[in-house]
């Protein structure tokens, strides 16, 4: 009760000065929550609507080691832990590490043989992946409401670059060839992201702007983590498949599997995390395609990431030319609503050419259309557009769990 209070006090006279009054709790659906456990990898569950089901274990938990002021000593620990079968540091709170001992542990449903084939996979597709990642799944953060919002208040929101390069590190870990091996960096990546999005929890609700922009009492839900887990593979592969990529039925089974392990390790209970693709298109068609919408937080953040390509060398990756390509990928109402301006060049070329640019990649084709130039364009494009997002990964990257809220009086970096 003590929470909902502050918020209906922040709602009432925080520094926006907006008056109004919105729902408290699970902001409720608009069509009731019909997704059934059947088609999850546990093949059963209660059912609950994911809206109304946050991560209570890691909740209680974090919230207090915010409050106690224990969160800088525990980040200096776990920059120490970096690979997946390595002992916790010690020094942590006790809570801590049992609960971290029990998060890092693989579901009992893993496949280490599918895990095996999603490395062959994603070395095979390494490039469509990248640049998927970016363009497909990074631009549709942008406009998913509450997950904009959220970035754009919280701490991540001040250095976006910070944060995108924290966020692209899950892609690139689940790529790696020894992604959930001892020696690999995904269990210990998912596992401190799931904390991260614990302290978040906690502490965008003290948020004065967030408490005004937002419709839920409490962010980043169980179906929020889904939304987000639906930007990834379930989009990624739905590119794939309208490329006409030829994908043998095991290969696409197992990049799946690959998503589902990581859905599992990042908090997600085994009754929300689909069992097939065709399970994840009838979830994704419920709970991510209705939502999509711009914001103007989503706008800003759209706005920061097509501006990436200036660090790298080849003037293909200018913003425009970025822009041209979410356009492509995500369509005129997505790029509109993000004020993408239109490419007299490269929007045509995109619809015309890539088609047969796969094509010829993927020996579809075996005689080259007569667009040499344009060819090799989208070539370097796809090559270098991959790097974008992986640009900061040769430094060290380190997840930490914040410790405040952004400073809306500072620019963001």
């Amino acid at each position: 009760m003590d929470r909902l209070n502050r918020r209906n006090a922040l709602k009432a006279g925080g520094v926006l000065g907006v008056v109004g009054t919105i729902g408290l709790g699970a902001i409720a659906r608009a069509d009731p929550w019909t997704w059934s456990p059947e088609g999850s990898v546990a093949g059963s569950g209660s059912g609950v609507d994911p809206l109304t089901v946050w991560d209570p274990e890691a909740d209680e938990l974090v919230a207090g080691l915010v409050d106690r002021g224990e969160v800088p000593r525990v980040n200096e620990l776990l920059r120490t832990w970096t690979k997946n079968g390595q002992a916790l540091p010690d020094g942590l709170p006790s809570e801590l590490r049992d609960f971290m001992e029990y998060a890092r542990r693989l579901p009992q449903w893993t496949d280490t043989g599918k895990l095996d084939t999603a490395i062959a996979f994603n070395k095979k597709r390494g490039l469509y992946l990248g640049v998927l990642y970016g363009f497909a799944s990074g631009m549709m953060s942008t406009v998913i409401p509450k997950e904009a919002r959220a970035v754009y208040y919280s701490k991540g929101g001040h250095d976006l670059k910070d944060r995108i390069t924290k966020t692209a590190k899950l892609g690139y870990d689940i790529g790696s060839a020894n992604a959930y091996a001892p020696d690999g960096e995904m269990i210990v990546t998912c596992v401190k992201t799931r904390l991260v999005h614990a302290a978040v929890r906690h502490l965008l609700p003290q948020s004065p702007h967030w408490v005004h922009s937002a419709e839920e009492d409490k962010p980043i839900s169980q179906n929020d983590i889904m939304v987000t887990w639906h930007s990834l593979p379930t989009t990624v592969m739905k590119h794939l498949n309208s490329w006409k990529v030829p994908i043998p039925a095991h290969e696409s089974d197992a990049f799946l599997h690959s998503w589902q392990v990581a859905g599992h390790l990042l908090g997600v209970r085994d009754e929300y995390i689909p069992k097939s693709w065709p399970d994840a298109n009838s979830q994704a068609a419920q709970i991510l395609d209705p939502i999509i919408a711009p914001t103007p937080e989503g706008a800003k953040l759209a706005d920061r990431l097509l501006s990436l390509g200036a660090n790298i060398d080849l003037s293909i990756l200018s913003k425009p030319v970025l822009g041209a390509f979410t356009r492509f990928l995500l369509g005129d109402k997505i790029a509109d609503g993000l004020s993408i301006p239109r490419e007299p060049v490269w929007d045509p070329l995109l619809q015309v050419a890539w088609g047969p640019f796969i094509a010829v990649r993927e020996g579809a084709l075996t005689v080259v259309p007569p667009l040499q130039d344009p060819y090799w364009l989208l070539d370097e494009f796809l090559r270098k557009a991959a790097l974008i997002y992986l640009a900061e990964l040769r430094l060290p990257i380190s997840i930490e769990l914040p410790t405040m809220n952004r400073d809306m009086s500072k620019p963001p970096r």
